[in-house]
């Protein structure tokens, strides 16, 4: 276990959980493992590793922003179930 103590009933509460107490005993020994596991993490050597975002580099695939042609106003309001002063009218969903 981790030298770090973990208090169980805290996060459960932060978590809006109930936990029974072998619930709160078996989860601080995981907590405690996975700590465990996060310090040999620690030991690692990663001086001569740049600081990345993903395991290999990535470009953004999206496409160029450029202004094209579309639809005119009225097109665009020519199916409209409803329409008034060059506006779609839309029920209202707040009350």
């Amino acid at each position: 276990m981790s030298a770090v103590q973990i208090d169980v009933k805290y996060v459960a509460h932060l978590a809006r959980i109930n936990l029974t107490p072998a619930e709160e005993q078996k989860l601080s020994a995981q907590l405690g493992n996975i700590l465990g596991y996060i310090e040999k993490l620690n030991e690692v050597d990663v001086s001569g590793v740049e600081p990345t975002a993903h395991a290999f580099p990535l470009v953004n695939v999206t496409r160029a922003d450029e202004i094209q042609p579309s639809l005119s106003h009225a097109d665009a309001l020519r199916n409209a179930p409803a329409k008034a002063a060059g506006l779609f009218i839309v029920p209202k969903i707040v009350e």
